[in-house]
């Protein structure tokens, strides 16, 4: 398996030293190469690499700006000489954070964090499709979280996070991942959309109380648009 990749960073020297690693790693193909990230603004769309080796300090546009454009199979790893940036890369769904100078050494270990994310996403986008299947792998803390599906009792959206509340578990599992994007991912004989903010699965609903989907201490609400497709579902299992 190969992964395609860009290279963006401003300094000459750095962009070059990525180039070199780059090449001296047989699963990665370079397919971009770019000295700002407004140069590589269009090309990320046009053609999204795997993984993206990205600077954060340049000019007109940050690193950490274009990280927040790239699309959603694209995986960011930062390139940078300032430490102070980790915790904003993790907002944006950075996959690794290589601090400068780093060394070859370091630079293979952060390739190889994308290619097992990558195998890992493509095995559970796979196996997502098949009925017999029923996990899938989510991004958390830097690491990879598999998720029983039949343990999911419902997922909320929060801006740029997701929060999957698991039965029997105390705290959620916080995942960098948009509604649409999960919502994508999960199998519809499982999951409805209630609320532009909410998925829930529907062999965990229990109790039903006006608009609201009852968990435990916690309320689901049923928003106006979701509300017609949600009540066919309830017609379809009740009991006159």
């Amino acid at each position: 398996m190969t992964l395609s990749c860009f290279i963006i960073d401003d300094e000459p020297l750095a962009l070059g030293l990525l180039e070199s690693y780059v090449e001296k790693t047989p699963f990665l193909k370079l397919i971009g190469k770019f000295s700002s990230a407004i140069a590589a603004s269009s090309a990320v769309n046009q053609t999204p690499p795997d993984v993206i080796f990205l600077d954060i300090q340049m000019a007109e546009l940050s690193g950490m700006q274009f990280a927040k454009l790239v699309p959603e199979k694209s995986k960011v790893i930062f390139t940078t000489a300032f430490q102070q940036y980790a915790i904003e890369g993790y907002k944006v769904n950075a996959l690794d954070y290589l601090l400068k100078p780093f060394s070859y050494a370091d630079f293979l270990t952060s390739a190889n964090k994308a290619m097992q994310w990558h195998q890992l996403y493509t095995k559970s986008s796979t196996e997502i499709t098949d009925a017999s299947k029923d996990c899938i792998f989510v991004k958390a803390d830097y690491r990879l979280i598999q998720v029983e599906l039949q343990k999911v009792l419902y997922i909320e959206g929060l801006k740029d996070y997701l929060k999957i509340y698991i039965e029997g578990d105390d705290k959620p599992i916080v995942s960098h991942i948009t509604m649409r994007a999960m919502e994508e991912m999960l199998p519809n004989r499982l999951f409805m959309r209630v609320h532009r903010s909410f998925i829930v699965q529907t062999d965990k609903i229990k109790v039903v109380d006006r608009n609201r989907i009852i968990f435990g201490k916690a309320h689901v609400p049923i928003s106006d648009s979701y509300k017609e497709a949600f009540l066919e579902f309830l017609e379809k299992r009740m009991l006159v």
